[in-house]
């Protein structure tokens, strides 16, 4: 295996502690940046070198020009839709303009390639096929969506006009140990931080809308085997099961042995009501089975909430 030079940012969040865990692990430099708005140090793998970098900055343009950055995996994002809608401008000076500066910067350095964590949640809207594949429409309804979007169009310049390949992994609703359960991303964190804390759990609306849960360690096992994947390319992450909000918490509460039944709350404005995506040709190009199960998944993201909150 060749050795790499590898920027994770959002490296000290959920998804891309993960993802710099396993790119450690398999041999290769991996440099994280991250400001902390939402990641915790206390997440930032053993071995990486850690940089508190906001990626819109010069000091993070310099990194990744002048570190010898390879490959740039890239996960820092302002993460919340309604957050996209109520400041789109916000959002887009993370999620387009913060992008653009590590693009630019890499290009003038050593950047080979770049492993990008869009959306297949939010980027196609009302859905007109159940699972969405690759080529569904894109049709995303809030900011959040529309620049992810736009990031991957911008990589598909990027990689036409200065040669950088790019892999685009379009995720469905990433779950597993270390997410946050505070704001608004993240239902299965915050329904478990309700559960084991004993307060009360409010679901939007009637709670039939659903979404594709998939597992964390699925989501690392794409962005490996992304690595050094020539060319241009986007992929969904997902794993083909629509589950309800209220089939979700009642696989929680039996995970946490909870037998109090939710609340319900009024439903959210233009809340997407149903949300699933394939991730067969992610399968079939890069030889990655998404095969968590939802309920061993849930198991093991419940275990790790249940021992952290009794440390």
């Amino acid at each position: 295996m060749i050795s790499r030079t590898v920027c994770v940012t959002g490296g000290a969040g959920f998804i891309g502690s993960h993802v710099a865990e396993a790119f450690l692990a398999n041999g290769h430099r991996v440099l994280i940046v991250d400001d902390l708005s939402s990641g915790r140090k206390e997440n930032v793998p053993p071995g990486a070198e850690f940089h508190e970098l906001d990626i819109r900055s010069k000091e993070a343009a310099s990194l990744v020009r002048d570190a010898g950055v390879e490959v740039l995996v890239h996960h820092a994002a302002q993460m919340d839709v309604r957050c996209s809608v109520a400041d789109p401008v916000h959002d887009a000076s993370v999620n387009v303009v913060g992008t653009l500066n590590l693009l630019e910067a890499g290009r003038s350095g050593s950047l080979k390639q770049v492993i990008f964590a869009s959306t297949g949640g939010a980027m196609y809207g009302e859905q007109e096929t159940f699972p969405a594949d690759e080529e569904h429409p894109a049709r995303p309804l809030s900011p959040y969506g529309v620049a992810k979007l736009a990031v991957e169009r911008y990589l598909y310049f990027y990689h036409e006009e200065y040669g950088i390949a790019a892999t685009a992994l379009r995720y469905a609703n990433v779950y597993g140990p270390r997410q946050n359960p505070h704001g608004e991303a993240g239902v299965v964190a915050i329904f478990l931080d309700r559960l084991l804390a004993g307060r009360e759990t409010l679901i939007n609306g009637d709670g039939l809308q659903t979404r594709d849960y998939v597992y964390v360690a699925d989501v690392v096992a794409a962005n490996l085997a992304a690595l050094g994947r020539p060319g241009f390319g986007i992929y969904n992450v997902g794993t083909a099961r629509e589950t309800s909000v209220v089939e979700l918490y009642g696989l929680l509460a039996a995970a946490v042995g909870v037998t109090r039944p939710p609340g319900h709350g009024p439903a959210k404005q233009g809340e997407q009501r149903r949300s699933v995506i394939t991730s067969a040709l992610l399968g079939r190009e890069l030889g990655v089975r998404v095969g968590t199960a939802l309920e061993d998944g849930l198991k093991k993201t419940a275990a790790w909430f249940t021992a952290r909150a009794t440390k």
